[in-house]
């Protein structure tokens, strides 16, 4: 599968640290981002999908099926991704 050039790899980092918290406030403090940010974010990624990944409650946010089903998935990319560059920097 060949990524295009619109492909939203920062969105799916926020992603993947909003899910992890399950905090948008404490995912844009891991990412040097601000709550607000991480719901835009978070709102692109989900426009580009077509579906929810999280549902927004006052002071609380939960994955959707969609987002539970995603999480798993792109942490194991990240951590494949992590991997691969701490392999090269050893040769």
């Amino acid at each position: 599968m060949k990524l295009s050039r619109n492909f939203p790899l920062n969105g799916m980092r926020v992603f993947e640290a909003a899910a992890r918290h399950l905090s948008f406030t404490r995912a844009g403090e891991e990412l040097g981002m601000t709550q607000t940010a991480v719901s835009y974010q978070i709102k692109l990624l989900e426009e580009m999908l077509g579906e929810p990944l999280f549902l927004r409650r006052p002071r609380q946010v939960t994955l959707t099926e969609a987002g539970a089903s995603l999480a798993p998935k792109v942490a194991e990319a990240f951590g494949l991704l992590q991997e691969a560059v701490a392999n090269m920097r050893e040769t």
